[in-house]
């Protein structure tokens, strides 16, 4: 024990005077015996080797040696010496089933005392790492003595908490005191972004080193100011920053901020702005931040020159670019603003339009531009090359169709010269093609082939089919209220069934159309095989129940209240269901609606009305209740439905004045209609609401005279197509007809005859305004309509559902037995009928206008101004506004 204490002493007494010197202590390792039940030896070398990793970077630098021919501390400090290390360090390793003792001796190289013994025991070869660590330590802090860290401290923090910064610092109390483990943290610390200066403090206490983080934090922001923006309003460069109050004040977040204000107002055409920042202390470690705009003058483009081009002309050319010079109303229209991305976009446009015409090897380059003051000119170089026409045509490869058929749906082939969106457009025609008839993954490829002699092209259309692909699995998520079940009935694509785009799209359109969803997408992914598929749907629900309650003014009812609710998608069972109130100036309503639409789990669309009706008409008051059965069902083609109904009204007629006419005043009382009615319908609407393409057309007959007192046979015709035209604008056409008459034996009550006017028909008229006279003069409706309606349909605000509208209404209303005009015999002092309405297309009536349509969320408005073109002294106004809520034509 003494020696021990000796060597110790020794070592002491030696590291004050070396210890603080630069030179690394330098240590021979010999290989460890090791006593094992099992093959271990690959060890003897490999713990001198671990303990060498271990110390790397630190002040003890450790020689692995080979084992001298005696195992003696004399031949051992003889080989250390030899190498110039001070120190010699051998061991064993010994292993006894799972548990293993590590024997380790450090001794002078000189030294005569005995060596001292360093030990480390553990179970499992998964510690032994661990333990040669240990001896490792132990070695080092025996010949590299340290001062211990006793405590570790944060100073001058306000704001940011010391436990933060804390867990940051990787020293720790008990840690060696290591200046560059401290470079670390101090590094680690300034990284955090909150502080203006950092300083580390060592101060000496009993228990070793207290280090303490000093820290001046940075101020944070107390307001956000701009200085000097005039053509961008605050709010709008608010809105691009992301610096707020409260937050701390860090250059890297300002200088981030200040390019997206200059780059916001490059967008504006401002490339000359500079913005900077000023800061102005506040108190309590706050500041006020002010960023400091330089608009400059707007820059614009003066002229683009385009230089090559001989096959067109700059006026055409510029047409199909989207930058242009500054004009007169740029203010107003925008022209002459310079955005570099659209300037590329302007070549990738005229390269497409040579390419359009023939020119397939045109070649346009880059823009030069160069500013000169506040102005922009730019130059576009065109290599034209030849004009090449269409050669041959062909299509090559699999062919699941006769090769004369799939010739004919090419346009290309149609074309005198080369034009690229053809190309492209009959790629795309071949490829649906195909996958209506399963082929989903068809690879279709134009091979062309120049021929510069004669300027022609060759184009071949080479198929690769793949594989027939079949549906393993089709996934519905994101319906949390609409059931599978109601989804998948209107899918037309089926699992294991062939793969088919058009019924794909058709199954889309079908989901759409139910107006259960604000979003439809579809995703495919490959299946189990190379000729699988998943089909994954993805809806995004929107509300489908309505509560309102309120009032407003249409041109018909005047001020009316109106109270509904309504669940379109009733249990998620695709069900609507309906209960509404209506009280106006001339309406009174109630009404409860139930429609199931896959009655019995096909498509069977059955329901049932009961009303309560109350109208005033000019003459007389008509009360009615009532209700219906309906009942529809899909008929030849897919969007063709035969429908039937029967209906049941128990009306009287009350209050008829005297300018009433013969007919209305026969009736007076209690009249009975019990009716039925047929037809079909056939509707290709994109969507129900706001369409944009698709047909809508409908033929009903209606019998009445089952029972009852009213009798007749009424036939009506309507017509609708909606047409996609350009940008966004929609046509639409309607035209409707219609004729009436009388069953034997039962009556036919002017109020179910044909009157025109109103919203709803031919708008600047007001309602039931297009009628006829009978021989005493009292209006009366005709046996006989023709409505014409041409609409011009584009958005206003599309995100809203704002739209405009201009509009041609035409059409009359004819009786054999009525008049078209009346005229007031003075002698008699009494009206009567003259001019016989007979059926002319020359005395149609006409209005044009215009009007707005808002697809709210309480439904569709429109207020819309129609003016008379064929105004007639009779007629109580040439045009008015009208406005109503509720559906179209």
């Amino acid at each position: 024990m003494k020696r021990f204490i000796a060597l110790a002493l020794m070592l002491l007494i030696w590291w004050p005077v070396t210890g603080f010197s630069r030179e690394p202590v330098r240590v021979a390792v010999f290989p460890f015996s090791v006593s094992a039940d099992r093959d271990l030896d690959y060890l003897r070398a490999e713990i001198p080797n671990i303990i060498q990793r271990h110390l790397a970077g630190t002040d003890v630098t450790v020689l692995p040696m080979t084992s001298p021919d005696e195992m003696t501390p004399a031949a051992l400090g003889e080989a250390a010496r030899a190498v110039n290390c001070a120190y010699v360090v051998w061991g064993t390793l010994s292993w006894t089933g799972d548990r293993f003792v590590l024997a380790a001796w450090l001794s002078e190289a000189e030294a005569q005392a005995p060596a001292m013994p360093l030990n480390a025991a553990g179970e499992g070869i998964e510690n032994l790492p661990g333990a040669v660590q240990q001896i490792s330590e132990a070695l080092r802090r025996v010949l590299v003595p340290r001062e211990i860290i006793a405590d570790v401290r944060v100073a001058g923090n306000l704001r940011i908490e010391a436990d933060a910064i804390k867990r940051i610092v990787t020293t720790k109390p008990g840690d060696d005191y290591l200046p560059r483990s401290l470079s670390r943290d101090l590094k680690a610390v300034y990284a955090m972004g909150y502080f203006d200066d950092i300083r580390i403090e060592a101060d000496d206490s009993p228990g070793g080193k207290i280090v303490t983080f000093r820290v001046t934090e940075k101020p944070t922001v107390k307001a956000i100011g701009f200085k000097g923006n005039t053509a961008i309003a605050t709010e709008a460069l608010e809105k691009n920053i992301d610096i707020h109050t409260g937050a701390i004040l860090n250059v890297f977040d300002i200088r981030e901020n200040l390019q997206r204000l200059e780059l916001q107002y490059q967008e504006r055409n401002y490339h000359s702005a500079r913005v900077t920042y000023e800061t102005q202390p506040a108190g309590e470690n706050q500041v006020i931040l002010t960023f400091v705009v330089d608009e400059g003058e707007k820059i614009r483009i003066k002229e683009i020159e385009i230089l090559g081009n001989e096959a067109f002309s700059d006026k055409q050319l510029r047409k199909v670019m989207k930058t242009s010079e500054k004009g007169m109303f740029s203010w107003l229209t925008s022209s002459g603003e310079y955005h570099p991305d659209m300037l590329k976009r302007d070549v990738a446009m005229l390269e497409a339009f040579y390419q359009n015409n023939g020119y397939v090897e045109v070649r346009v380059a880059d823009p030069d531009v160069e500013q000169k003051d506040n102005w922009m000119y730019v130059t576009f170089k065109v290599d034209e090359g030849p004009r090449f026409k269409v050669g041959k045509v062909d299509v090559a490869g699999d062919l699941i169709l006769p090769h004369d058929e799939l010739m004919a749906v090419l346009d290309i082939a149609k074309e005198e010269y080369y034009n690229r969106d053809a190309v492209r457009k009959d790629v795309l025609t071949i490829t649906d093609l195909y996958a209506d008839y399963g082929y989903a993954f068809a690879d279709v490829a134009p091979h062309m082939g120049r021929n510069p002699e004669e300027n022609t092209v060759h184009i071949t259309f080479r198929v690769d089919k793949g594989n027939a692909v079949y549906f393993e699995k089709i996934r519905i998520g994101g319906n949390t209220k609409t059931r599978d079940k109601v989804i998948r009935r209107e899918l037309k694509v089926h699992e294991q069934d062939l793969f088919s785009g058009k019924d794909l799209k058709k199954s889309v359109k079908n989901l759409n159309r139910l107006n259960f969803f604000e979003d439809v997408k579809v995703n495919t992914y490959k299946g189990s095989s190379d000729d699988t598929m998943v089909l994954q749907l993805d809806v995004t629900e929107k509300p489908t129940g309505n509560f309102t309650f309120g009032g407003g003014y249409s041109s018909v009812e005047k001020v009316f209240l109106t109270t509904s609710i309504s669940q379109n998608n009733f249990l998620g069972r695709g069900q609507a269901l309906s209960l509404s109130t209506q009280l106006g100036a001339t309406t009174s309503q109630l009404m409860a609606k139930f429609i199931e639409p896959w009655l019995f789990d096909i498509p069977l669309n059955a329901g049932f009305t009961v009303f309560k009706w109350g109208r005033d008409y000019d003459e007389y008051d008509k009360e009615s209740l009532g209700g219906s059965i309906s009942a529809s069902y899909p008929f030849f083609a897919e969007d063709m439905r035969l429908f039937a109904s029967y209906a049941y009204d128990m009306g009287e007629l009350t209050d008829i004045e005297e300018t009433a006419s013969k007919n209305i005043k026969e009736l007076e009382g209690t009249l009975i209609t019990s009716s039925v009615s047929a037809g079909v319908s056939y509707d290709t609407r994109d969507k129900i609401v706001n369409p944009t393409s698709g047909q809508d057309h409908r033929f009903t007959v209606e019998y009445a005279g089952l029972g009852g007192d009213v009798g007749f046979t009424k036939l009506t015709g309507e017509l609708g197509w909606y047409m996609p035209l350009f940008w966004k604008f929609v046509g639409f056409i309607h035209a409707e007809a219609g004729y009436i008459f009388e069953n034997s034996s039962k009556k036919l009550p002017d109020y179910e005859r044909f009157y025109m006017g109103g919203i709803n028909s031919m708008r600047g008229f007001d309602w039931r305004d297009v009628h006829l006279w009978d021989d005493e003069g009292a209006e009366v409706g005709g046996n006989q309509m023709v409505q014409i309606n041409l609409e011009l349909l584009f958005p206003l605000v599309n995100a809203a559902g704002l739209m405009g509208v201009v509009f041609f209404d035409t059409g009359q209303v004819f009786d054999d037995d009525a008049y078209l005009d009346r005229v007031y015999d003075s002698d008699q002092a009494a009206y009567y009928g003259t001019n016989p309405a007979d059926f002319d297309f020359g005395a149609f009536r006409q209005t044009m206008g215009f009007g707005f349509r808002w697809y709210s969320p309480m439904g569709p408005i429109r207020l819309e101004y129609g003016h008379v073109l064929d105004s007639k002294s009779s007629d109580e106004s040439s045009g008015k506004w009208e406005f109503t809520m509720g559906a179209a034509f």
